[in-house]
């Protein structure tokens, strides 16, 4: 009798104890902002758009709006966990719910949108090249024809350059864009290629400040949105009223300086919410 007396309250705190460990997962990822946590997917190599320091900590635009959007939607900076989604895992993190939603220079286009939906834009950006900053060479796209082009391997930017502006450019691929400066720096290649806010990310690192310099040829729009599950409208109006009070209070000017200032990036205005440029 006494063992069934043991057996059974040894059995109400095993129900209890996966009742609170159940209870414990949904507080992982939420968006009801009620203390639980928040998981958001960012990039984490990208200095000035989303970077993991040495100590841990994230910097960087995409960063920052992000956390202004998480704090928008009831969640302090310490409910928010960082995840790396490189750009070829972000639609998959979406549909799986491993995030609550991406911002990692994520660039809204047709294909994209029949398989997430997207906030925003939050950031109109462009593909541009980055120099030298005592070239003066090169003073339109055609110009990079005969000259050294460099761009990370699976990137479609060195191509666009390649397919429709220069065809004789000689094009040069490299494992990462860390790879591609210290090319330019060392006069290995002549150019760097991709969209104008990376590039404006890494010319701002302090040991690369006023070694280089933005072209400014704007050769495609790329219009930077936050992606979230298809569907969910309820989550994109409120990421969408966030992004709007965030240009409207002045947090959004000043995020765009603070990571991109010390390499004299013209951004364009912030885009209107569902103002996609084409």
């Amino acid at each position: 009798m006494q063992l069934r007396k043991v057996t059974a309250a040894s059995a109400a705190v095993l129900a209890l104890a996966i009742t609170a460990t159940a209870c414990g997962s949904d507080k992982e990822d939420g968006g009801s902002g009620d203390g639980k946590k928040i998981t958001i997917g960012i990039k984490i190599d990208q200095p000035g758009i989303g970077l993991k320091t040495p100590d841990g900590k994230y910097t960087g635009f995409d960063v920052d709006v992000a956390t202004y959007v998480a704090k928008e939607l009831g969640y302090d900076a310490k409910d928010i966990v960082f995840k790396e989604t490189k750009s070829a895992d972000r639609e998959t993190a979406i549909e799986r719910g491993d995030v609550k939603f991406i911002a990692a220079s994520y660039s809204i286009n047709d294909e994209r949108l029949q398989k997430v939906d997207f906030a925003g834009p939050y950031l109109l950006a462009h593909q541009d090249i980055l120099v030298r900053a005592d070239d003066k060479s090169i003073k339109s796209p055609a110009d990079l024809n005969n000259k050294k082009l460099c761009s990370v391997a699976g990137s479609t930017s060195a191509k666009n350059v390649k397919d429709k502006l220069a065809p004789k450019a000689d094009l040069q691929t490299y494992g990462g864009y860390s790879e591609c400066l210290t090319g330019l720096e060392n006069k290995v290649i002549d150019a760097l290629t991709t969209d104008d806010s990376i590039l404006a990310g890494f010319a701002s690192q302090a040991n690369f400040q006023g070694k280089f310099k933005l072209a400014g040829f704007k050769m495609t729009n790329e219009n930077y949105g936050i992606g979230l599950k298809k569907g969910d409208a309820d989550l994109k109006k409120k990421i969408n009223d966030a992004l709007t009070k965030m240009v409207s209070d002045g947090s959004w000017e000043k995020a765009v300086k603070d990571n991109f200032g010390p390499a004299n990036y013209k951004n364009e205005p912030a885009p209107k919410i569902g103002n996609i440029v084409k």
